[in-house]
């Protein structure tokens, strides 16, 4: 490791720890050694991390499709949940160019709710001059998912785009990148959840509770489905005749695939129709950071953080994810801060 002229990190950490498949009831805080890191990667002292999505699936090893995909079969394959980090490098490893110890970062790495969490050089960028940690920590994750759902949908200017799940964390970065992109964005949320899904540039909302939104007169030439479950047919009815579908996630009370089975289906159609219907394998990588970045520090996009939690609130913080109740993104703060 080099550590340069800066303090040495200590031997042992507060972490969220998760032996077994469950609820937020099985998140427990305690003392545990540093994660050791690989020539490649960095030890990132946390200052801030984002929760999303994608950590309650891990958390609850649902769908059971994940456990097969290597999250683990009987437990998480990482003791430490969370992935999304914004902090300051610590230590860097043998083959590690990017960084050098006192960097401030954000980006995507294991076990981030802890005090240090190990990343893949190539999953961290700088952190954003214009952010704090906090609303660093809630890009990573749910902004590039956003962007390269948009990216897989081939969005452009004077589209008709709708974003299904737009007050979440992935829909809370979809309408301002469509905007970006010069599309007209209408975004489908909770009525309580309209007026910040409008601040942040949606030109009209619908309210799912009351309305379909795929039974009105407006045909979309793209669809971003992050947290539906409609049937391909509803949502091919609400395209223009070759308007593009991305499925980014699903969500539904299938224990099995979950929402992954609509996902699969998606594309075998595509072949036989001439909409193109389409699922999102979300990447990580520092590109993806980096062109948020610059859009972040023009004043286009900005992280909507709904609230900031402690790490031994980390669990009370799941179960509002949990509730529906987050408006954009939460994230976990450090006790070292």
């Amino acid at each position: 490791m080099n550590t340069n002229h800066h303090t040495d990190p200590p031997a042992t950490m507060r972490a969220v720890v998760q032996d077994r498949y469950g609820t937020s009831d099985t998140w427990h805080l305690t003392d545990i050694d540093l994660p050791r890191i690989e020539p490649h990667e960095v030890l990132v002292r946390v200052h801030a991390a984002g929760l999303d999505r994608g950590t309650w699936h891990e958390m609850t090893g649902r769908p059971y499709l994940m456990r097969l995909m290597g999250f683990g079969l009987r437990a998480p394959k990482h003791r430490v949940p969370g992935r999304a980090v914004a902090g300051t490098v610590a230590a860097v490893g043998a083959d590690v160019t990017r960084f050098t110890v006192g960097d401030e970062v954000f980006g995507v790495s294991r076990g981030a709710f802890a005090e240090y969490a190990a990343a893949r050089e190539d999953k961290l960028a700088p952190k954003p001059s214009t952010l704090s940690f906090e609303q660093a920590a809630a890009v990573p994750i749910s902004a590039t998912t956003a962007l390269q759902g948009l990216t897989l949908g081939h969005v452009d200017a004077n589209q008709r785009v709708l974003v299904i799940g737009a007050s979440g964390g992935v829909g809370s970065y979809a309408v301002q990148l469509a905007k970006t992109f010069g599309a007209q964005v209408t975004g489908v949320c909770s009525a309580s959840k309209a007026d910040l899904v409008r601040s942040l540039g949606a030109d009209h909302t619908i309210d799912y509770a009351t309305t379909d939104p795929t039974d009105g007169p407006t045909r979309y030439d793209l669809i971003v489905d992050i947290a539906g479950n409609a049937p391909l047919r509803r949502l091919r009815r609400a395209l223009t005749p070759t308007g593009n579908l991305v499925i980014v996630g699903g969500e539904s009370k299938g224990n099995v695939t979950g929402g992954f089975g609509r996902s699969l289906r998606a594309p075998l159609l595509s072949i036989f129709v001439r909409q193109r219907l389409t699922m999102l394998a979300s990447t990580e990588h520092h590109a993806d950071l980096l062109t948020l970045t610059a859009l972040i520090d023009a004043g286009e996009v900005t992280p909507s953080v709904d609230a900031i939690d402690p790490l031994d609130h980390a669990a009370h913080a799941m179960r509002r994810l949990e509730a529906g109740s987050v408006r954009g993104k939460t994230v976990i703060v450090m006790p070292h801060g």
